[in-house]
């Protein structure tokens, strides 16, 4: 087995590209499924650069309809926050979160997300 982990520099371009497609395409390259040593409890991605995320095609009413939703332990603590909102405070944000839920939850995660940039 090799030791040594080459990790390469992976740029992608947003631009007109659907949010759940480019997504997956960032999870297999930051999980290192796109190379032929992969082996799931090691953590061999590479790095990934994201340009133009505010360029982003939303198929549907996503944009309208889709809800980002967190709880804040207190009752009646469930906050919503629509996606219109979050893409155009940060439109970096609508990529991380759609890579964070498509990686697998365990230690290697924040790892992965650490070789993860996006430029608006």
């Amino acid at each position: 087995m090799n030791t040594q982990i080459n990790r390469e520099t992976h740029t992608l371009d947003a631009e007109g590209q659907a949010v759940g497609r480019l997504a997956t395409q960032i999870a297999m390259i930051l999980r290192g499924k796109n190379k032929p040593t992969f082996e799931a409890h090691i953590d061999t991605g590479d790095f990934v650069e994201v340009i133009n995320a505010g360029k982003m095609k939303f198929t549907g009413r996503k944009l309208a309809q889709k809800d980002y939703f967190h709880h804040t332990m207190y009752p009646g603590g469930l906050k919503r926050t629509p996606m219109k909102k979050v893409f155009d405070k940060d439109p970096a944000e609508v990529v991380r979160r759609t890579v964070i839920k498509m990686l697998p939850k365990n230690k290697l995660r924040s790892d992965m997300m650490k070789r993860l940039s996006i430029k608006a």
